[in-house]
């Protein structure tokens, strides 16, 4: 998952303690001529375009995540498009401004800088200037609720969908607790309302699922990403065989059903009006018509007349 928010440029002279800072994540001291330093918004608690919004505590949560993070350009896994790197993040609480939930406007802010070299000259300039100030982070999730029911997606959907309308309230997704943070990556389209967003899937199955909800318009996958669509879509194709297979046995069980409870209707018939039946209904069916077949014609033992009339008078079931 990525959303996206906007970077500032940080104006001024780097101070000793910010040095300290940057200085954790570097093998050799950098001064404050050698560093630029700039922040960016990476998550707010606003429903953005996609029908989502982060939870306060999840804002939180990611905080410490993201500290250490690199940034890159257009979500890249190539190292050579990497670019800042994130030394300091911070929840800041906007009580001034409200969200379209009536919560506090809260944001996670972080602090990045790049080494002053001639490879980042372009990109400093293009910050400075507000063309670079769009960026995307990517990060997963543990849970997605339903604002409608409170229910998590992941672990039992509900019918609720984003966008919808129920009872007077638009049903979005709550993004909560947090398990990792990837990177954050300059971007040049920005859907978010503030700043834009645009979507990475960590997981086939939300994948899939955008895909189904007509999420996006466009998607960028990584090739994690494809590998485990790919692995995905393998898993389907076997399980859709194992259904086909599954669903012909209970069409011709259901076949032989109508041939043992209606002999006269032609078996053609019977397949015409089976063929459409999901593997459910045919389920359901063949055992309606086993049921009907075993009360009109019950399968009665050879010898049970035999047997009962043993039991009163022995081996006269023999006798002429």
């Amino acid at each position: 998952m990525q959303k996206q928010f906007k970077t500032q440029p940080e104006c001024g002279t780097v101070s000793d303690k910010t040095l300290e800072k940057i200085n954790r994540f570097t093998k050799k001291k950098l001064s404050a001529d050698e560093v630029y330093v700039f922040s960016a918004v990476l998550c707010d608690n606003e429903i953005d375009r996609d029908g989502e919004r982060f939870s306060v505590a999840a804002l939180y949560a990611l905080a410490p995540l993201f500290e250490g993070k690199t940034a890159i350009l257009n979500h890249s896994m190539d190292a050579a498009d990497q670019s800042a790197r994130t030394f300091e993040t911070q929840v800041v609480v906007d009580s001034t401004r409200k969200t379209a939930c009536g919560e506090d406007y809260t944001y996670l802010l972080a602090r990045s800088y790049l080494p002053r070299i001639a490879k980042n000259e372009t990109l400093i300039a293009e910050i400075d200037a507000g063309i670079k100030k769009e960026v995307s982070v990517g990060c997963a999730v543990a849970k997605r609720i339903c604002s409608v029911c409170g229910a998590d997606e992941r672990q039992s959907p509900c019918g609720h969908r984003r966008g919808k309308v129920y009872d007077g309230k638009t049903c979005h997704y709550i993004l909560d607790e947090p398990t990792d943070a990837y990177e954050w990556s300059f971007v040049a389209v920005p859907a978010q309302k503030n700043a834009g967003v645009t979507k990475a899937f960590r997981d086939a199955d939300a994948l899939c699922k955008a895909i189904r909800e007509k999420q996006s318009d466009a998607l960028t996958l990584s090739r994690a990403e494809l590998t485990a669509l790919a692995d995905k879509l393998d898993a389907l194709e076997k399980s859709a065989a194992d259904g086909a297979m599954y669903r012909d046995t209970l069409r011709a069980r259901a076949v032989k059903g109508f041939a043992r409870t209606l002999p006269a209707l032609d078996n053609t018939l019977a397949e015409a009006l089976v063929s459409t039946l999901s593997a459910a209904q045919l389920k359901s069916l063949t055992t309606a018509l086993d049921e009907t077949a075993g009360k009109s014609f019950p399968a009665v033992p050879m010898l049970a007349n035999g047997e009962r009339a043993s039991t009163a008078q022995p081996n006269t079931a023999f006798k002429f």
